[in-house]
């Protein structure tokens, strides 16, 4: 699939929004651009700096572990996951691709706070810093708008849950 994901309808309280960002060091030049693309995002919508938390892991395959820390911590509204998977001469890149994802769906299904999925896999390094603020956007910023409109869209289930603690 190509092209960039269409936005939501913008929201007035985003300032409130508590968004955790979650980056895998493997190829982090791309990544650092992943979050930079996020932050850019996260910020042209209301969310203030100090309610924005970056959390670095080794690699993508982490990112799950990582998420369901930070989700179970009841600290964000949203979490955007983000790294970058190349495909090598081995089957390697299937594997990390297909925990990173599943793992990834399963934190936002298991816990009620919205994670979002901006792991870029690309054939090559061309495709990923295509895909990291190059011709095709940046998976960064998509992720990041993705989480502030589904932190909307969960609010109101998410503070009854925090409530009951």
């Amino acid at each position: 699939m190509s092209g960039r994901a269409p936005h939501g309808p913008g929201r007035s309280s985003s300032s409130k929004k508590r968004i955790g960002i979650i980056a895998a060091r493997f190829h982090e030049p791309i990544s650092k651009k992943l979050v930079d693309g996020a932050i850019v995002a996260l910020r042209h919508h209301g969310v203030p700096e100090e309610q924005i938390t970056i959390s670095w892991v080794p690699g993508s395959f982490e990112l799950p572990f990582a998420a369901m820390a930070l989700a179970r911590s009841r600290r964000f509204d949203a979490l955007v996951c983000l790294g970058v998977v190349i495909r090598g001469e081995t089957p390697h890149f299937e594997h990390v691709a297909r925990v990173a994802a599943d793992g990834i769906s399963h934190v936002g299904l298991a816990t009620g706070v919205p994670v979002t999925f901006g792991v870029i896999t690309a054939e090559n390094e061309s495709q990923a810093w295509e895909r990291a603020g190059g011709i095709a956007g940046n998976r960064g910023e998509d992720a990041a708008l993705a989480a502030l409109e589904m932190a909307h869209f969960s609010a109101p289930k998410i503070r009854r849950q925090r409530g009951r603690r």
